[in-house]
């Protein structure tokens, strides 16, 4: 997931400025130099992060023949979501794009949607040949899963009623191992999974649109885990892990359903929405016990 984000962040940046300038207001009808330019502009950020990614990281590390790894019981997955989301992202934002294209939405499911499971699967095959690391099938899984995700509403309702949403608080367990779950506050964010939760967020009035719900209101559901300093808890010697689930309640906002005459704060929104809103939460532990959270983010 780690090395997946600063790519995300350049997509969303792209979004955003076309989204801000009149000039680009999405277009009725294809329009060929805007499709033109989506298209040349990820296929050129796409080679250069994975040429990035080879020479940066990869290169640091013996290389080895093509092989794959069993994790999928490391991190009580959460790494496996963090996937999910990524490859969800990474198809919507190229969605987007198209769609400002004008291109048809059987061809922005077709090129667009299934960017992020493509662009994942190209870190894996990268993955398979480092000695440090390994393709994962999980991780494929989860890929495939994030896609189909995006794919299957578009396909249902037209619309994503459901997104996928990421909230992080800071643990103490960073402190612990640094090298592995993050020396400040940003690596935290992306390495320290025991402050990641992972939401489901289901707009209430898009499920029924002739409902009272406020248009912004969403019910979200969360996944965590907490009390990890390694992906396996044997790996690490004289050390106590006491690794367990956390499943979560809460309310949400959907800020794209917020209303608002500013273009720059409905760009904003838009580009923002996969944060989750903090808000009052139950939480269910697999510690047997159910926790209220006044105000949980």
């Amino acid at each position: 997931m780690q090395k997946t984000f600063l790519f995300i962040f350049l997509l969303v940046s792209f979004s955003l400025s076309s989204q801000n300038e009149s000039f680009f207001k999405k277009s009725d009808t294809l329009n060929k130099n805007r499709r033109n330019t989506v298209l040349i502009s990820e296929s050129i950020l796409t080679g250069g992060a994975l040429l990035a990614l080879n020479e940066l990281w990869y290169k640091e590390y013996p290389q080895s023949s093509f092989h794959f790894i069993n994790d999928n019981n490391d991190w009580l997955q959460m790494d496996k979501v963090g996937h999910f989301m990524s490859s969800y992202y990474l198809g919507k934002i190229s969605m987007e794009l198209l769609d400002w294209s004008g291109v048809s939405k059987k061809n922005q499911l077709i090129y667009g949607a299934t960017y992020g499971f493509a662009f994942l699967t190209a870190i894996e095959v990268l993955d398979g040949f480092s000695t440090q690391w390994g393709a994962s099938l999980g991780d494929v899984v989860a890929n495939a899963s994030g896609t189909a995700l995006l794919v299957g509403q578009e396909l249902l309702w037209n619309e994503q009623r459901i997104t996928v949403k990421y909230s992080f608080q800071q643990t103490k367990y960073a402190v612990q191992r640094p090298e592995t779950l993050g020396e400040n506050f940003l690596q935290q964010t992306l390495k320290d999974y025991n402050g990641q939760t992972y939401w489901l967020s289901a707009n209430i009035w898009s499920f029924n649109k002739e409902g009272k719900f406020p248009k912004w209101l969403n019910l979200a559901l969360g996944y965590g885990a907490n009390g990890m300093l390694s992906g396996n808890k044997n790996t690490l010697t004289n050390t106590i892990q006491d690794p367990y689930r956390q499943f979560y309640l809460s309310l949400d906002v959907d800020l794209t359903k917020v209303t608002t005459n500013s273009k720059f704060l409905k760009s904003l929104f838009s580009v923002v929405n996969f944060i989750k809103i903090p808000s009052p939460t139950l939480e269910f532990n697999t510690k047997g016990k159910i926790l209220f959270h006044y105000l949980y983010f």
